[in-house]
């Protein structure tokens, strides 16, 4: 299963618009589901009408708007281009934090559904790395029906460095680098201390139009977020450098983990007592697969040997745990993976099963080509 690759460059507008345009019909499918589950009981706690849905991220685009201008302008020349508001295009590309706000403020109570996104994700500190500078890798999990949404957007921004990112179908960039070098990764968590605020993906490209580590730090420090994620930062200097960090990051409270001399793996729960307290509960049986997916990924990692891309490219293929085929009745699957070499600024990306797909390496700011 190919990767498909989006070029875009240009304004803001222009970008948007490029993948809103070839994307159109797969945004407004999501469009029409998204908006749906974000008003039904399952999802937020409680069934709330579309007009609801939509009034709450028509307030959520003014904080957008006030973290970053220039990505709220993409959002909003990719709806137009799709067809859609750009409300709707807010609930699509930031799902999993708007559902956080919809709990929040629609008087939600319950578990979250267990068919919320799962990833395994990892920095190699330069201590563990075969090359002395740190690495990075994650899966990225969600109905087996996304697979088919998965996409690279190569972007070329007027005012900004040029990146590359994983992403899907209305996604503005889910896990990527940008050609100086910076890195991030996201594990979605469920939080219960949703607010209107800026969603993770704006987050994640805000990082990405940062010229260095420094900067791109201040900018997801500098998020009022809407709901919960985990985000994995990770700088190019080195050798031997540590420059990264894993931030649980709810609504209302962040823990940070700075990258020392031990990899650092994540997945979808949190493991600070601090944001612990501000979790929504996962059904048991997610719980209990995010802490075999976090134990099989630091088991795979763990020893003295060097670790390399080939080694973090078999731990996204393992099939004991974090790597699998839709389950039997959610249907949850391993959609892709990302890997990354953020001081050789290259990054690697596959559509589908690991375990099954080849990835396909890039030159972030230079071409793609088969690996």
């Amino acid at each position: 299963m190919d990767i498909p690759v989006l070029e875009a460059a240009g304004s803001a507008a222009d970008i948007g618009r490029a993948h809103g345009a070839t994307h159109a019909e797969q945004i407004r499918r999501f469009a029409a589901e998204r908006v749906e589950r974000a008003g039904q009981a399952l999802w937020v706690g409680a069934d709330r009408p579309r007009a609801d849905v939509l009034a709450l991220a028509e307030d959520c685009l003014a904080a957008h708007q006030a973290y970053s201008p220039r990505l709220t302008e993409e959002l909003r020349a990719m709806a137009d281009a799709a067809g859609l508001s750009a409300a709707e295009m807010l609930v699509v590309s930031g799902f999993t934090d708007f559902v956080d706000t919809a709990f929040a403020a629609f008087g939600g109570e319950g578990a979250a559904p267990g068919t919320v996104d799962n990833c395994t994700a990892m920095i190699v500190p330069g201590a563990r790395s075969a090359t002395g500078q740190p690495l990075f890798a994650q899966t990225w999990d969600m109905h087996e029906t996304a697979a088919e949404h998965v996409f690279v957007l190569r972007g070329a921004p007027l005012d900004a460095p040029a990146f590359t990112v994983f992403t899907s179908s209305g996604c503005l960039g889910m896990i990527g680098m940008n050609e100086a070098g910076v890195t991030i990764g996201i594990n979605n968590l469920t939080g219960n201390d949703g607010r209107i605020g800026v969603t993770w993906n704006f987050v994640v490209r805000e990082v990405l139009a940062q010229v260095n580590f420094e900067a791109a730090a201040a900018r997801l420090a500098d998020a009022d977020l809407a709901g919960a994620h985990n985000y994995l930062l990770v700088g190019p200097d080195g050798p031997g450098s540590n420059q990264g960090f894993n931030v649980e990051a709810m609504a209302t409270w962040r823990e940070v983990t700075p990258l020392t001399d031990e990899v650092i793996v994540h997945t979808n729960h949190c493991l600070s007592e601090a944001t612990r307290s501000t979790e929504r509960p996962r059904p048991p049986e997610a719980q209990a697969h995010s802490e075999q997916r976090l134990a099989r990924a630091r088991e795979l990692l763990a020893g003295p040997d060097m670790i390399d891309v080939a080694r973090l490219a078999a731990v996204t293929r393992d099939t004991r745990a974090i790597c699998y085929p839709p389950t039997p009745v959610t249907k949850m699957a391993t959609c892709g993976a990302v890997i990354a070499d953020p001081a050789a600024r290259r990054l690697w990306a596959l559509r589908g099963l690991p375990s099954e797909q080849e990835y396909v390496a890039f030159e972030v700011g230079g071409a793609a080509a088969d690996a």
